[in-house]
């Protein structure tokens, strides 16, 4: 096929038995997929409708939804599912909500309302314990458990404790018409593996699965894919093993090894022309990963020239080593015209970001720190969507605690505790026992009055939600509710509500964006169901600015220049890591960020660092030593050449002064 080298090439034609393409770094694994997709097609074996790839973000699924209509013209892409497993997932249940033991309109509840609902079933209990809690019933539920497995499967005591939470939680979800992040996947996989006929309808819907980014799925979500897939398994599977980094959160790589036992007739493809980084870099990688054991060992290779060898900075400090890397961009800016965008510098813990802002902001150069506040977490924003969840699932406890108190009006603690009490007696969930005039009754004057009132607003929006469009209930909905009222009086001047009113304008402009080009407008429940799935990675754009960001976040990503700061013992590796022996995942980590350099690459350490008041010594990483040394400069390895280098620096910054005096 045009442009594919062989090994893409047969990955792409196969397609009459199950296939896993080990897809090293850079190696054109995304058009692999692509191109299989237009084959799939074009050769009449599956129309687009009944074809599903999956990704792992909604960044990437847009992305590639983009490319793959781009490369079927017309209306060859159809009906294809590009998604995320957990929006796959979010299809299924809205379509199977009856068999999935939902009602319709079913509420997500993000981290935060699962956060406060354990809080409550745990009242008392210390915060760990809560939160160590929690993500044991989160385990269980990526494992695929329900409560009852998860209490069957457990050894310790804390794990018999965690499932016993884990049964009222489930409970209460039941009783909200709502499923948490975790649902999205685990009752799939628990109705398609008992009910064969909604099964077998699932699998002649979607004839062909293709999934990337294999090796970071969890047991659930393997699950769901085999039962996707059928026994037949028609199904293209695309991973890499060394880029497996998310054990942390479920993810398991031996899905990758497991796919053959599960399959025998699986074929298996390596992909391991890189088409990204120098031959140098590459071979720094090979070696480093070398020393991870491997099912299925692979060694990349580039048709590009070997570049510039690997530095390796040993600094004084974290401020040291981030006035370096400033200094290093902010010359490179300057002396090869790199813009900004060109430049990453990625970190093993977001601390670790501290020093590099205060450096970057003192040269003057822009910059992008992933993670920060993200959208969906603003107040505002919450707020709103808190009502929206409301206006299509009244059973919704959760949006209607949040919905009553935004803004704050005259019902307190005290008034929101007797009313889930009398709801709680009469069976109801707490928004209709607010419209009881019975139960109000019971209640204090005032707080019955607002409560009244409440409830006549959201009567009135839900009415209008069956006439007007979502992005025109969510601008209504801002000014009936109050909640722009309240938020002007909360900002202290008019350009700061102003941003806090963009927040609002921006999700309503999103509505407007999901609906356009559709064949129907989704209901508020369906565009609040699939706004809960994005996360800030989906919507930023650092445009043309320095990158700032973890390793972790850097996986699929490629710079011109990359850095890696913080490459001691204790860091990168991470010291729990190096009591627990689990060195793998760190290793594979550092090979994430090497392979995201395209051109040139630094590896910095600091000597010492300051802990709790006092200097602690650091060790360079053990991964340095690793390296292969032929294909490294150290500081001070080569005087002459750091002597060239400081002379052509002191050249180019004395010409940007000159400049700056000229102007």
């Amino acid at each position: 096929m045009h442009g594919l080298n062989p090994q893409q090439t047969a990955a792409v034609l196969a397609c009459d038995r199950p296939m896993l393409v080990l897809a090293g770094a850079g190696s054109g694994k995304t058009r692999v997929i692509i191109e299989k997709i237009a084959h799939l097609v074009a050769s009449g074996r599956y129309p687009a409708k009944r074809i599903a790839a999956i990704t792992f973000t909604n960044k990437s699924a847009r992305e590639m939804r983009e490319r793959v209509a781009r490369r079927i013209r017309g209306d060859g892409a159809e009906g294809l599912t590009v998604s995320t497993f957990h929006a796959l997932g979010l299809k299924l249940l809205q379509v199977e909500h009856t068999r999935a033991g939902l009602r319709r309109g079913f509420s997500i509840f993000d981290a935060d309302d699962s956060a406060s609902q354990f809080r409550d079933l745990m009242h008392g209990s210390k915060t760990d314990a809560i939160q160590a809690t929690q993500g044991l019933v989160s385990r269980a539920k990526n494992a695929g458990l329900s409560p009852e497995q998860a209490r069957d499967a457990a050894q310790t005591t804390r794990e018999h404790e965690a499932a016993a939470v884990y049964a009222k939680y489930q409970a209460r979800l039941s009783a909200f018409n709502a499923v948490d992040f975790d649902d999205l996947i685990r009752l799939p996989v628990e109705l398609l593996e008992r009910d064969a006929e909604c099964v077998a309808g699932w699998r002649e819907r979607i004839g062909y699965l293709l999934v990337d980014e294999c090796q970071d799925t969890n047991d659930a979500q393997y699950r769901l894919m085999k039962a996707l897939a059928g026994p037949q398994g028609h199904f293209t599977c695309v991973g890499d093993d060394d880029q497996s980094i998310y054990a942390w959160r479920g993810a398991n790589p031996e899905n990758l090894s497991q796919l053959a036992q599960d399959y025998p007739a699986l074929e298996v493809v390596k992909l391991e022309q890189n088409y990204r980084c120098s031959n140098r870099v590459l071979r720094a990688a090979n070696a480093l990963i070398a020393h991870n054991p491997h099912a299925h060992p692979k060694t990349l290779w580039s048709a590009q020239s070997d570049g510039e060898r690997i530095r390796i900075w040993e600094c004084r400090d974290g401020a040291h080593e981030a006035e370096r890397v400033g200094g290093e961009i902010h010359f490179l800016h300057s002396a090869r015209s790199a813009v900004w965008g060109e430049f990453c510098v990625l970190f093993r813990g977001n601390h670790q970001s501290r020093a590099l802002e205060k450096a970057l902001q003192l040269l003057r150069i822009p910059y992008h720190l992933s993670g920060g506040t993200a959208f969906l977490e603003r107040a505002e924003v919450k707020d709103a969507l808190a009502w929206l969840r409301l206006l299509a699932n009244p059973e919704d406890d959760a949006a209607f605690l949040r919905a009553v108190q935004s803004p704050k009006r005259e019902v307190g603690a005290t008034t929101l505790a007797r009313l889930s009490e009398l709801a709680a007696q009469a069976g109801l969930p707490m928004s209709r026992a607010a419209e009881s005039v019975g139960l109000l009754k019971q209640l204090p004057a005032r707080a019955a009055n607002a409560l009244s009132h409440f409830t006549d607003i959201v009567r009135g929006l839900r009415a209008d939600a069956t006439r007007v469009p979502p992005a025109e209930l969510v601008r209504q909905l801002t000014e009936r509710s109050g909640l722009l009222a309240s938020l002007r009086t909360q900002c202290k001047t008019e350009a700061l509500f102003k941003i806090h009113r963009g927040n609002l304008d921006e999700l309503a402009d999103w509505f407007d964006h999901a609906n356009a080009g559709s064949g129907r407008a989704s209901s508020p429940a369906e565009l609040a169901a699939s706004l809960a799935l994005l996360t800030h990675a989906d919507r930023s754009d650092a445009g043309n600015q320095v990158r700032l960001m973890s390793l972790h976040a850097a996986k699929g990503l490629e710079f011109r220049y990359v850095f890696i700061v913080g490459c001691e013992d204790g860091t990168l590796p991470h010291e729990a890591s190096i009591d627990e022996g689990r060195l793998d995942e760190e290793r594979r980590l550092l090979y994430v960020g090497i392979t995201r350099a395209k051109e040139q690459l630094w590896l910095s350490h600091s000597k010492e660092a300051q802990r709790w008041g006092s200097k602690l010594r650091l060790a360079p990483s053990r991964f340095l030593d690793e390296l292969p040394a032929a294909e490294l400069q150290r500081d001070g390895a080569d005087p002459e050449a750091d002597a060239a280098r400081k002379q052509e620096r002191a050249a180019v910054g004395f010409a940007a002064i000159r400049a700056m005096l000229d102007g």
